[in-house]
């Protein structure tokens, strides 16, 4: 492979970048403090490009994308996107990480997720959009055990974002198409595996997310991510992949959930990036709205009862915003309905 590519990849990554875009023709970009900007002032070559899919394993004539990891021979590892964009090859990388940020170093609720951690059986969902952290605050999740338990933690992701060193917990961290056929049959195998906590990256369809539910009822803490903006949304998309199954299907979600922790990254005022977030703790009053399939009603309660173990997404902007985290302006364009900001800023509730 072209030794010129591999050193603009690295050297973005040693600048801080998240994720370095390749177009063949195209400027190099990369995404730094969450703004995608130009990192190079000429165009990558079409013959560097095809190169690069070599070195991937992946041909061009017989793929139009795939999700692979790649490890230059010179160290690190990085997760990618191959694919064509007007007929021309591309690539996203995001490197494969070691070092893994503390719950608290992140901004979240510690004390909060480390409860939820500490359960020995349960559904715990991480949801966002793509780019809102959700893989590092799982990673940091996965570590907080790793440092605290003596477990068997069985890993199923497409690609893997994270490589983990064993402590006191023992990983078994598994890649789609490399190690497994797909998540749901990955799932399936990881339950013969003598787990204590499976992380699955993503609940892509009902098949899986039945499969989690059950892994959670028969005595494991199952760890996964939705790509959706609040605990509400999270709600209805999991109720919606499981409308074709049995009636008993609510009832599981409602008896194993063990929390929702929905987050998006915002500019930070002064320079780099802030968790926005909205949680909730299930508990009884809770599992019956879930079982009934009542979020609005759910909402409700998470709005105009806030607590340690619960904050709407609202609430944790308006507090961003008095406490000097992020621009007012900012705040009110990351919650869904505006008005409501303006009037809780106003100091009306409800």
């Amino acid at each position: 492979m072209h030794s010129g590519l591999t050193q603009i990849i690295q050297n973005a990554f040693a600048d801080s970048a998240t994720d370095v875009f390749l177009v063949a023709g195209e400027l190099p970009r990369v995404r730094n403090e969450g703004e995608v900007v130009v990192h190079r002032a000429e165009p990558v070559g079409a013959e560097e490009m095809a190169e690069f899919w070599a070195a991937c394993g992946i041909s061009p004539e017989t793929h139009r994308e795939a999700d692979i990891s790649w490890q230059p021979p010179g160290g690190g590892r990085f997760r990618v996107n191959l694919y064509h964009t007007l007929g021309r090859l591309a690539a996203v990388l995001r490197p494969i990480r070691n070092q893994v940020p503390g719950l608290a170093d992140l901004g979240l609720p510690a004390d909060l997720l480390e409860s939820w951690l500490q359960r020995r059986y349960g559904l715990i969902l991480v949801t966002g959009p793509t780019g809102s952290g959700k893989s590092t605050t799982v990673a940091s999740c996965l570590d907080w055990i790793n440092r605290h338990q003596a477990r068997h933690i069985v890993t199923l992701e497409d690609p893997i974002e994270y490589l983990f060193e064993n402590r006191l917990a023992f990983f078994s961290q598994r890649e789609v198409r490399q190690d497994s056929a797909g998540f749901s049959a990955g799932l399936r195998a990881a339950l013969r595996q003598s787990p204590d906590v499976l992380f699955l990256g993503e609940i892509r369809d009902a098949e899986t997310a039945v499969t989690a539910l059950h892994a959670a009822e028969t005595g494991h803490l199952v760890i996964s991510t939705l790509h959706s903006s609040s605990v509400a949304e999270t709600l209805d998309r999991f109720t919606h992949l499981l409308a074709g199954e049995t009636s008993g299907a609510l009832n599981l979600l409602a008896s194993q959930l063990v929390g929702i922790i929905s987050q998006q990254l915002l500019p930070r005022l002064g320079g780099g990036l802030f968790p926005a977030l909205e949680y909730l703790q299930n508990e009884a009053a809770t599992r019956r709205w879930i079982q009934e399939n009542q979020l609005p009603e759910l909402q409700d309660h998470l709005r105009k009862s806030p607590g340690d173990d619960r904050c709407s997404l609202l609430d944790y902007l308006v507090a961003a915003t008095r406490q000097g985290f992020v621009d007012p302006e900012v705040a009110r364009a990351a919650c869904p309905r505006p008005q409501d900001y303006d009037r809780a800023m106003r100091g009306i509730s409800g």
